[in-house]
Formats: C-alpha cells, sequence, structure tokens
C-alpha cells in the first residue's frame, strides 16, 4: 500500500493516466489502479519501468523505491501460518502490522491484541472445536505472536471500546475470563493502549451496528481502512464516506464510553464480581 501510494503520487504529479502507465509496463489501466491500492505484487522490473515513466532520476531514490518494492513482496511473518487462515484474513495481519493507529469496536469478544492465550484458546475453540489439537495450536500461537505488536518500538497505538458484555461473557469459563480481565488490567498500562467501556446502563449508542476496526497507517497517502469481520469472510471500507461515517461513530463512542481514567476500576469491579 505504502508503495502503491509512493507510485500514484508520482504518477499524478506528472499528469499521467492510468492508461498511459499501464502501456509502459504492457498491463492494463485495471493493473495499475490494483498496484496502486496495494492489492497486487509488485515486479521489479514494472517499478523500474514506472520510475523511468515518472521521470525519477534521482539514484538515492530509486534505489529506496527498488528497496520499498523487495520489502513489498516478502513473506509476512504469518507465512507459516497460512494454512490455518484464509487470504483475507491474512490481508487484515498486514494491514494491522503496517499500522501506526489501530481503533476498535467490540461487542462480544476481547480484542485478539489484548487476548491472554487461554482466552484465545477458548475463543477458537467456538468456531474450529472439530479441529485437531495441532492445527488448535497453530491458531493461538499465531495470535499470541500478533500480540507483541504492541511492544514493538515502531509498534500501532491500540484504542479499544469494549461494550461491558465482553467483560461479562465467560468465555471459556469463569477463571478464564477472570484471567483476561486482570490483563486487560495490566495492558492499561501499557503506553500504546487506551481502554474503555461502555456500560450497560448506557442504553444504546453510535455503533449499535456491530464491531469494527479502522487502521490509520503513516503515510498520508493512505487512506485510512475500515475492517469488518464477518463469519466466512470480512469487509475492507476505504471510500472517503464509508470511512467518515465509521469515524464518526467510534468518535462519539469514545465520548460516549467511561472515560480511560475510569477503565482500572471498572475491571476491579468486574474482577471482585468473577471471584465471589
Amino acid at each position: 500500500m505504502q508503495l502503491g501510494a509512493k507510485l500514484r503520487a508520482l504518477r499524478e504529479a506528472r499528469g499521467i493516466t492510468r492508461e498511459a502507465a499501464g502501456h509502459e509496463i504492457r498491463g492494463s489501466e485495471s493493473k495499475i489502479s490494483r498496484m496502486e491500492l496495494g492489492r497486487v505484487s509488485f515486479k521489479e522490473r514494472d517499478v523500474v519501468d514506472l520510475l523511468k515513466l515518472y521521470r525519477v532520476d534521482d539514484p538515492v531514490e530509486v534505489e529506496r523505491m527498488l528497496a520499498l518494492t523487495k520489502e513489498a513482496n516478502a513473506p509476512g511473518w504469518w507465512q507459516p501460518y497460512n494454512e490455518q487462515y484464509p487470504t483475507w484474513f491474512q490481508n487484515y495481519l498486514g494491514l494491522e502490522e503496517a499500522s501506526t493507529l489501530i481503533r476498535t469496536y467490540e461487542v462480544q469478544f476481547v480484542p485478539g491484541l489484548l487476548q491472554t492465550e487461554a482466552y484465545a484458546r477458548a475463543v477458537i475453540m467456538l468456531g474450529h472445536a472439530q479441529n485437531d489439537a495441532a492445527d488448535l495450536d497453530r491458531r493461538v500461537a499465531l495470535r499470541m505472536a500478533r500480540r507483541t505488536l504492541l511492544d514493538r518500538a515502531n509498534g500501532p497505538r491500540l484504542w479499544a471500546v469494549l461494550d461491558e458484555a465482553v467483560l461479562r461473557r465467560p468465555i471459556g469459563g469463569h477463571d478464564v475470563l477472570r484471567q483476561q480481565v486482570a490483563h486487560l488490567l495490566e495492558r492499561c498500562q501499557h503506553p500504546n493502549v487506551r481502554l474503555q467501556v461502555i456500560p450497560f446502563l448506557s442504553g444504546g449508542h453510535a455503533a449499535a451496528g456491530g464491531a469494527f476496526t479502522i487502521l490509520r497507517f503513516p503515510l498520508e497517502d493512505l487512506a485510512d481502512t475500515v475492517y469488518i469481520e464477518q463469519l466466512t469472510s470480512a469487509l475492507y471500507l476505504d471510500k472517503p464516506e464509508d470511512v467518515d461515517r465509521y469515524t464518526a461513530a467510534v468518535s462519539k463512542l469514545f465520548i460516549e464510553a467511561e472515560p480511560p481514567s475510569r477503565t482500572p476500576d471498572i475491571l476491579r469491579n468486574v474482577l471482585r464480581d468473577l471471584t465471589r
């Protein structure tokens, strides 16, 4: 996506159409569109030809773009788990890793980046109870590997709003949930995590339609992407009108939810209820 955005900016700066750019690399206008959206892999030859067309002749800039091409084509860290997950979810893992800010609203489960191992296993079992133990172990291992994203030096910030039902639903049993809530209490201290709760007593709210995630990326040329996971697929929304609606909804949620400073007390109250 970053490479595609840079190529689009260079093309538009020269006033070159997608059709003309596609002709230069023996392709079509639609191929250029897919490249600029980051939805296909990049051939180094195509990037070299496009840079010549866009009159990019600074050796340093050319080398930087070619290095970005190699990085864009490199397999993700999750490649060993490809058999466990469909392409539509692998795409999300790439977006998640590339993001600088993740805003999410959850109504049923703790966000994957904040799950304990036992809670993650219980969640995965809900949809894959028929799978063998080795497959379940690999799925749990992937989710635990995802958690390290928040602890990286350049990791994204996570701003999550949880419906109170997430904290009360005994996924995996009360002991598993108690450990999970205790983990959330610890993560409240993390500099990259901001956690809020929508209490039952608040009634209706701006995001009554269901869970969603908005990902923001480091380049201004890259639009925010809304991710909505379904049972057998997912929606990726990047049209401005769609993103604006979800951004407005999550912004209202941040106001309607209890403030982050209240979250530790809410979690402690839930823990007390779970130990009775």
